[in-house]
């Protein structure tokens, strides 16, 4: 039993499959973490992800080219991001609901389009996936070289991403303004921030991270599209700001934990332990709400999910 476990914990594949599991919850995790410090509840995360998905997915497919994929998933993300910025902070209409309703919309919306786009050959459509990318040097090194310098140019983004934005929040005029909208709007405003005009943007810039972690799903580690394919990926990124107490340090550590969690039970699946698989697929579920209960009262931006008029008392 021993034994067993050591297998599956120290193991440079389980290693390898946490930093891939990891990315696309890390690229949405950001993108709602930035929406989050500027006062706007996100999360419809999950419909931005299965939306950039999808678009990734046929794109690539009719052009032949992952790169191009990764390019109108990008696009979709920002319109998508957009729309939803018109909706909660041109409208101010109520942020849960409009977020709920954007994953329901977007569950069904990409359903029809796959049938549209692919119709009934989508086990039989494969579509190139994006290359990995061995870091020259790196990649031979013994043990650790193929563990942690051969994956997509993706897993090595999305944590120089996380170090950016920590430096961005903590070290910029724009990170400041950023926190001042989240926290209080009517003071920021006085001091010529543009509030308006920060929450827009970090909300379309939340679309495009989140289109990216869904398109890694599609096109980076699988080849097709399913209904359903990021399975609550997007309310895990969520749950990884909140347990990360709305920090990227902290968001990146939250990640990195739901991402090993996945990671475990598809290993543990492999190595035919006698557990009941219906229990592993739903472990990094239960990690995730376990967390949320650890994290308790973690206080996130004092204005977060209030609307916001400018002018008004």
């Amino acid at each position: 039993m021993l034994e067993t476990l050591q297998q599956l914990l120290w193991s440079g594949d389980l290693i390898y499959a946490t930093l891939r599991l990891t990315t696309p919850l890390l690229f949405a995790a950001l993108g709602g973490l930035m929406c989050e410090r500027a006062g706007v509840l996100n999360i419809g995360l999950e419909g931005m992800m299965l939306g950039g998905a999808l678009t990734a997915y046929v794109v690539a497919l009719r052009m032949g080219n992952p790169w191009l994929g990764i390019l109108a998933a990008l696009f979709v993300g920002a319109i998508t991001g957009l729309l939803f910025a018109v909706v909660v902070v041109t409208f101010r209409a109520n942020q849960i609901v409009s977020a709920v309703g954007m994953n329901i919309l977007m569950l069904g919306l990409t359903g029809v389009a796959l049938r549209a786009a692919v119709g009934l050959s989508i086990g039989q459509s494969p579509a190139p996936t994006i290359p990995i990318w061995e870091i020259p040097g790196l990649a031979g090194l013994p043990l650790i070289g193929p563990v942690l310098f051969a994956h997509l140019p993706f897993v090595y983004l999305v944590f120089v991403l996380a170090g950016a934005m920590a430096f961005i929040f903590y070290r910029t005029t724009w990170g400041l303004a950023i926190r001042a909208v989240g926290e209080n709007p009517r003071a920021a405003e006085t001091v010529g921030i543009d509030v308006i005009r920060v929450r827009y943007a970090t909300v379309v810039w939340s679309g495009i991270f989140a289109a990216v972690g869904g398109a890694i799903l599609s096109i980076g580690y699988l080849n097709t599209f399913q209904e359903g394919l990021t399975a609550g990926r997007g309310f895990i990124a969520f749950s990884a700001i909140i347990f990360g107490r709305y920090t990227p340090l902290g968001t990146l550590l939250a990640s990195l934990l739901f991402g090993f969690t996945d990671a475990l039970q598809l290993r543990i699946q492999a190595f035919g332990v006698q557990i009941p698989y219906q229990f592993l697929v739903v472990l990094p579920y239960i990690v995730t709400l376990l967390a949320l209960f650890v994290a308790g009262r973690s206080k996130g931006p004092a204005a977060s999910g209030l609307p916001y008029a400018p002018g008004e008392e």
